[in-house]
């Protein structure tokens, strides 16, 4: 008889909005009939998803399935990186940036369902001054954004939208220098994002054509401005024609290193941090596997976004009616 595949199910129960308490039925009901056998534990503290990880790393799990935002999607996917472990995402934050480049459903439903079909993609992984990120890695306004957000007391698209305001309001650029690819750019810029994935979640499009699996970050400057284009950069993050904006400098790199006159703010996956002024970047290639939809879909602009919001109005009416009913 074939031995059962062991899946660890790290839940954050505080990610997002809306209880998670249906999560491991879920995902008993779908894997166990499918020879595998499911461990669930919860979160507490930072640190628990990688820490929990790491034991089913070192038990020899088939997989870890991170049900939570992208916070808890990092901490548990920096203990799989170079191992057969293989990642899951249930995404239920507010932004869920790596599962939505990935095309994997905000519904739980058919998020364990992708799961249950066993497609796995070795992906890539950046890291910087050796903390890894799975989706983007950001200095400037939208690590402002993140700090921002980080000390509201509730989650979601309008807190998120409030904390944008509140910075953009306020916000001054800094000088960069930025050294890739043998070039060297100095520039005041209004931010400065390194990219996996295409988005940072919430379907804003940092990076539209990002790949992780092509062995290269996507990097992402925009330069100062006026607050008239500026403020039109933040339109074609939810259109997809990002790159086609006057104020973006974008360009592919296996590595870079990014400097600026002093320790300061960032952030990573979305989570805020302090970083030193040196940030020495990389991209680390085929070094994650993930469960991932069989079908891989091509980014259209505006299309793309548009389908993605659909669906996510979908979810949230079928989510809203399954409450009341």
């Amino acid at each position: 008889m074939e031995s059962k595949r062991q899946i660890l199910l790290v839940i954050n129960p505080i990610s997002g909005i809306g209880s998670k308490e249906s999560f491991e039925p879920l995902v008993r009901k779908y894997l166990e009939p499918l020879n595998f056998e499911i461990t669930t534990s919860y979160t507490c503290a930072r640190g628990d998803a990688t820490r929990l990880a790491r034991l089913a790393v070192d038990r020899g799990y088939y997989g870890v399935i991170a049900a939570g935002g992208d916070g808890t999607v990092n901490e548990t996917a920096r203990a799989l990186c170079d191992t057969d472990v293989v990642l899951g995402i249930i995404p239920c934050g507010s932004g869920n940036g790596l599962a939505r480049h990935l095309g994997i459903p905000i519904d739980p439903v058919a998020a364990v369902k992708i799961i249950a079909e066993n497609h796995i993609v070795d992906s890539d992984y950046g890291s910087v001054n050796g903390h890894p990120f799975f989706c983007t890695f950001g200095v400037g306004f939208d690590a402002a954004v993140s700090g921002n957000f980080a000390r509201q007391h509730r989650r979601g698209k309008l807190m998120y939208l409030k904390s944008a305001i509140s910075e953009y309001v306020k916000y001054h650029p800094q000088v960069y220098t930025v050294s890739a690819n043998g070039q060297v750019l100095t520039e005041k810029a209004f931010l400065i994002a390194c990219c996996n994935a295409s988005q940072y979640g919430n379907n804003a499009y940092i990076a539209p054509t990002a790949s992780i699996t092509d062995g290269l970050l996507d990097i992402t400057i925009i330069h100062a401005g006026n607050p008239l284009n500026t403020a039109k950069v933040g339109v074609d993050l939810f259109t997809g024609y990002i790159n086609s904006n006057t104020l973006i400098h974008s360009f592919r790199a296996p590595s870079a290193v990014i400097y600026r006159q002093q320790e300061g703010p960032a952030h990573l996956d979305g989570e805020p941090m302090n970083i030193p002024e040196t940030m020495d970047i990389k991209c680390h290639a085929n070094s994650l596997r993930i469960f991932t939809p069989t079908k891989e879909v091509k980014f259209r602009p505006i299309i793309t976004p548009v389908e993605n919001a659909v669906r996510d109005m979908a979810c949230s009416i079928t989510r809203f009616f399954g409450r009341k009913s």
